[in-house]
């Protein structure tokens, strides 16, 4: 690949603006220059919400708007106090920030919803998912009984927040799981879901938590990470690898969550106000993290990453050997009947496509 360095210099504020959507989703600190939010009437009710987007970022830009959006619609009864960047602390902080009532909602990756309910990573499992029809499929006939998950444990699950497909990459190449035990592969730390994957192709990751991340791909500790694009991107690891392995290996959701303890104090009709203007934003930047996901890739090409193809009879292997480890988080994250009903709902949607291109 040629000049990319160049090239990549003159293209990094959009990339940059482009990267920060995957940190936000995924939970991951990334710097950027800070803006001063305008300082804004204090509503009625106040929600405090906490993300680990940085200011200035896509995500705090649509989330600024669905507050002016949400306080103009109820006459400022009802609004946000953002706390980006992280200032209240890595997930699991703010969780317990929320249970103590310091904060009420925050923005949160697979793993801090899999913190309130471990179920909801049976929709994260290696391999559940070949494209994102399946994925907005699924989303959509399991959505009503994700939300009343949370709601069971005393949360209002407002809107959803993908991170996007995750892929490998390395600094050898990995087409095939032999080569992906030779690697010293990254994994966060007590990520169970991971901890599943890794197991069924007999590797053992270097857990680190994610700061930790670019320093140790620098210093040889580790030579292979997963990530979306866009992530890889934001954090600075694509740098440090030289190859992506493209054969999705899991897709990654998030979430908007509020304190049903919170809500309480909000009028019905203000309520519904604000649940219908967070949905609709959420699915705005959903949209903006697919299209940007594939940016980061024309990106990390130009940069002079190689980009893997995996054969068909591999990739049948990857998927085979990922999903056999699916029983293994039945009763330790999910319920047997619910992975039965995850993948009924997948199996259904392929049947019935595969019919309708047979027979349009």
């Amino acid at each position: 690949m040629s000049c990319s360095r160049h090239t990549l210099r003159h293209a990094g504020t959009r990339i940059l603006l482009i990267a920060v959507v995957a940190v936000a989703a995924a939970g991951l600190v990334f710097h950027v220059h800070h803006v001063e939010a305008k300082k804004k009437p204090k509503p009625k009710t106040l929600i405090k919400f906490a993300t680990l987007a940085p200011e200035g970022s896509t995500w705090m830009k649509v989330m600024r708007t669905l507050d002016d959006e949400v306080r103009e619609k109820t006459e400022n009864r009802v609004g946000f106090k953002f706390y980006p960047g992280g200032v209240q602390g890595d997930e699991k902080d703010v969780l317990r920030k929320i249970r103590n009532g310091q904060i009420h909602g925050g923005g949160f990756t697979g793993y801090g919803l899999g913190a309130i309910a471990s179920e909801f990573r049976v929709i994260e499992l290696p391999f559940m998912f070949k494209n994102l029809d399946e994925v907005d499929h699924a989303r959509s006939e399991l959505d009503s009984y994700i939300r009343g998950v949370f709601e069971d444990k005393g949360y209002a699950f407002l809107g959803w927040g993908d991170v996007g497909f995750v892929y490998l990459f390395s600094n050898s190449p990995i087409t095939n799981p032999d080569e992906l035990r030779r690697a010293k592969m990254w994994t966060w730390s007590g990520d169970l879901l991971a901890e599943i994957f890794f197991k069924a192709f007999n590797v053992s990751p270097i857990p680190l938590a994610l700061p930790d991340v670019l320093t140790s791909l620098q210093m040889g500790v580790v030579d292979a990470v997963y990530s979306p694009p866009l992530a890889c991107v934001a954090l600075q690891w694509f740098t440090r690898v030289k190859y992506m392995s493209d054969v999705p290996i899991t897709y990654g959701f998030g979430a908007m969550l509020v304190s049903q303890k919170m809500l309480k104090k909000v009028d019905p009709a203000d309520l519904a106000v604000l649940k219908e203007v967070v949905e609709k934003h959420s699915r705005e930047l959903v949209d903006k993290t697919r299209v940007q996901n594939l940016e980061a890739v024309e990106a990390i090409k130009d940069e002079g990453v190689q980009i893997l193809a995996i054969d068909d009879a591999v990739e049948d292997e990857f998927f085979t050997t990922g999903r056999a480890a699916w029983n293994d988080g039945v009763g330790r994250l999910y319920p047997a009947d619910l992975l039965d009903r995850v993948t009924s709902v997948v199996e259904d949607y392929r049947k019935n496509n595969r019919a309708a291109q047979t027979n349009p």
